[in-house]
């Protein structure tokens, strides 16, 4: 059984370089209604990295909610000083545990799908598989189906 190769497209004015993994797209559309004169679904290519800054795109990007966009900077100087950015004191920490829950560090609000807001401390675990019967937190559900990613 063959592989598929994933897609990965790169985009660059010479400072920054713009990547785009299509399939890893949700279609939030922060892109493109933050800053359209680089990001035009309707234009081909979709992305004109000459449209703006670097830092301007680089502010954008970040703003991607499923990773689909990143960046690098072209010049080593600029990719180490973004390489070595440390997460400010009391930030709220995320982590992906290998085949098992999101793991949340640090206090979020939390936002249910009929607006109610509740307010979560210290360490709350999201399930990643779909099979809690308690989302959108992790019941454990994961062992039980096998859940891998």
């Amino acid at each position: 059984m063959s592989q598929e190769k994933p897609i990965v497209k790169e985009y660059s004015n010479g400072e920054i370089t713009i990547v785009w993994k299509p399939k890893q797209c949700m279609h939030s559309r922060l892109c493109f209604n933050g800053l359209p004169e680089v990001f035009d679904p309707k234009a081909r290519p979709w992305v004109n990295a000459e449209g703006a800054d670097s830092e301007r795109i680089a502010e954008q990007v970040k703003k991607c909610p499923s990773g689909a966009l990143t960046f690098y900077y072209n010049d080593e100087n600029k990719q180490a000083v973004q390489a070595n950015k440390q997460a400010p004191a009391g930030a709220t920490e995320a982590e992906v545990i290998p085949n098992g829950p999101l793991m949340v560090k640090g206090t979020i609000a939390l936002k249910d799908g009929q607006g109610n807001t509740s307010v979560q401390e210290k360490l709350t675990a999201f399930c990643r598989c779909g099979a809690s019967s308690n989302k959108p937190f992790c019941d454990g559900s994961h062992k039980k189906i096998g859940f891998e990613g």
